[in-house]
């Protein structure tokens, strides 16, 4: 009987272990990760509507959820008194996320360019 319940009780923390962290998500969750030298004061993605701020070297910030969301984006980054941006040209021939976990890794090179590395989480 002991041994009944205890293969019980395993196998149930294990079922619920075992969840993955994207297992109830409804929409695209995007974060940055900074990945320059410079603290981000402020990282605008896209809109007003996504703004991520005081994001440190090699840091993360929290994920925020997008309703519609690409590959690459309009970036916005302010460091300090200096402003950066990241101007896609076009969206043509790119796919809307789906729904899951995304990174923006972004980094400022020493010419002052903005660079965008897409990463599934």
């Amino acid at each position: 009987m002991r041994k009944a319940i205890l293969l019980l009780v395993t196998f149930a923390v294990m079922t619920v272990s075992c969840s993955d962290r994207d297992d109830d998500l409804t929409s695209v969750n995007i974060r940055i990760k900074n990945s320059s030298s410079r603290i981000f004061d402020r990282v605008l993605v896209e809109s007003e509507e996504h703004v991520y701020e005081n994001v440190g070297t090699d840091a993360f910030s929290d994920y925020q959820e997008y309703e519609l969301a690409y590959r690459y984006n309009y970036i916005e980054i302010t460091s300090g008194e200096e402003t950066f941006v990241l101007q896609p040209i076009d969206f043509v021939g790119e796919e809307e996320l789906p729904i899951g976990l995304y990174t923006y890794d972004l980094n400022i090179t020493e010419e002052g360019e903005v660079t965008l590395e897409f990463v599934i989480d």
